[in-house]
């Protein structure tokens, strides 16, 4: 069961991402459906590889989304970066909520690669696992960067937003778009950089964000061929992956340099994908993923879907949310929209993701739904 409310107020969900921001507030019912949604360019420089570099030009930025399209001011921002830690970890069998939190945090030290003091710590409990130790308490650890956190809190409060939460966009994406498949299956999202999570039903096991997507493919073909970075967005999408070149319309040295950025990126995020899930295998008792969806700005290219799967070995297919009503997308393509989608919802209660809360002394906690 899902909500998109908190307290009986709703949230929206805010994607911010290298290159765009995105808001979507959400119905629930039998899947995610998007009733408003709004979002805006974000110039380059005020994130940097998924962290704010820039955190009163980012504030300007929410400021003005948020005037123009009268949204809601409380809010769950999305965190996606490469200092974010997912590790899931077994403990001894503790039935206290009490006790499972300070075992936690002992153990966590040696899980982290950072210090307790510079972290954010969450924490879910998966049950009672039989292992080769005996049973065990399993655990999905989640540890973020405090400054991290802090800058894009402190980016949201300055734009007169009230953040309930922050969340992991990996974990949005799966509550997003999981397709009540009870096997494994790898989400990855392509848009200002690749996200990617691989989930068992919807408990996320293993995530990992990296540098890298549309829009690093968009500012390479920017570059190559003297365009805007939204006019080279556009060859991206009109040239794609699908027709022989000759077939496509346009300038023919901007058609083709527009095919070897698409070929050579594809080909990257691939390998970043099967060197993500090759150190995640090397864990023990790793999961095989049996299927990929794919969203984001990537799945408006056409034949990205296609290409991915057949360099990664796996079925892709797209991953998008529906819109409540007509214009319910505010006219934003549909793989945009399912992190923001995600952020709105949370997922109650047995299999819910961990969300990163602020302080409680200095922050709003995210209540319960």
């Amino acid at each position: 069961m899902a909500s998109a409310r908190t307290a009986g107020k709703t949230v929206v969900g805010l994607d911010i991402e290298p290159g765009f921001v995105t808001a979507a507030q959400v119905r629930v019912g039998e899947t995610v459906t998007v009733e408003r949604a709004a979002g805006v360019p974000l110039s380059p420089g005020i994130l940097r590889d998924g962290e704010v570099a820039d955190t009163e030009a980012l504030a300007e930025t929410l400021r003005e989304l948020f005037r123009e399209h009268k949204l809601g001011k409380r809010v769950r921002l999305g965190l996606a970066t490469h200092r974010v830690v997912v590790r899931t970890i077994d403990l001894p069998p503790l039935d206290d909520a009490k006790q499972l939190a300070a075992a936690v945090r002992f153990q966590a030290q040696d899980h982290i690669p950072m210090p307790l003091d510079q972290a954010v710590l969450a924490h879910q409990s998966l049950g009672v696992v039989d292992t080769a130790d005996g049973p065990r308490t399993r655990v999905v650890l989640v540890a973020a960067r405090r400054d991290v956190v802090e800058r894009f809190h402190a980016a949201a409060r300055k734009a007169g937003l009230r953040p309930v939460g922050i969340d992991l966009a990996a974990f949005a994406m799966i509550r997003a778009l999981h397709d009540g498949s009870p096997g494994a299956t790898l989400y990855v999202s392509v848009g200002g950089m690749t996200n990617l999570a691989l989930a068992e039903g919807t408990t996320c096991v293993f995530t990992r964000a990296v540098p890298g997507g549309v829009e690093a493919l968009a500012a390479a073909l920017a570059e190559r061929r003297g365009l805007t970075l939204e006019h080279a967005r556009q060859w991206l999408a009109h040239v794609g992956l699908e027709i022989p070149l000759e077939q496509v319309d346009g300038e023919a040295e901007i058609v083709e340099e527009a095919r070897s950025v698409l070929l050579e990126g594809v080909q990257r995020i691939a390998d970043e994908v099967r060197n993500s899930l090759d150190f995640y295998r090397a864990q023990a008792g790793a999961l095989a993923a049996e299927q990929a969806i794919l969203t984001g700005p990537a799945v408006a290219i056409p034949g990205f879907c296609e290409h991915l799967g057949t360099a990664i070995g796996l079925p892709v297919t797209a991953g998008v949310v529906e819109e409540a009503r007509a214009g319910g997308h505010g006219g934003l393509t549909p793989s945009r929209l399912a992190i923001a989608a995600g952020l709105a919802i949370e997922v109650a209660p047995a299999r819910k993701p961990p969300l990163l809360q602020p302080e409680p002394d200095t922050e709003p906690k995210a209540e319960a739904a």
